[in-house]
């Protein structure tokens, strides 16, 4: 399998995620994006199209403190500091969008860490 069919199948797999996923002002969606170096999560509202929270591994508090940003402590950390900043802005609850990835390492590292510091999805 080429890189041009894996990435066919990524997008397949991203698009019949986000049929089933839809994110509202009560329940914003949870997205996580992976590229090989870095992690990015954003708080979605799909009706109003308004990104409420974001994080990654590029934010100032985390680069100072990790080495890389695309280990599982990356991801790790960009989860709790996702959290912080939903709570902070009376987010509770969410809908997990995994961005067509499989539900392993660095993706449920952010997702497990964020339901930690109490986001509930």
């Amino acid at each position: 399998m080429n890189v041009s069919q894996k990435r066919e199948q990524l997008q397949r797999r991203q698009v019949r995620v986000r049929q089933r996923v839809f994110g509202t002002p009560e329940r914003p969606r949870l997205n996580v994006y992976r590229s090989e170096r870095q992690i990015y999560a954003q708080i979605i509202d799909d009706t109003s199209g308004r990104t409420l929270a974001a994080a990654s591994s590029l934010d100032a508090p985390l680069r100072e403190s990790l080495r890389r940003g695309g280990t599982v402590e990356a991801a790790k950390a960009v989860g709790q500091l996702l959290a912080d900043r939903a709570t902070a802005k009376d987010i509770r609850s969410v809908v997990f969008d995994r961005g067509g990835r499989r539900y392993h390492g660095r993706v449920k590292a952010l997702a497990e860490a964020s339901r930690e510091r109490g986001l509930q999805f």
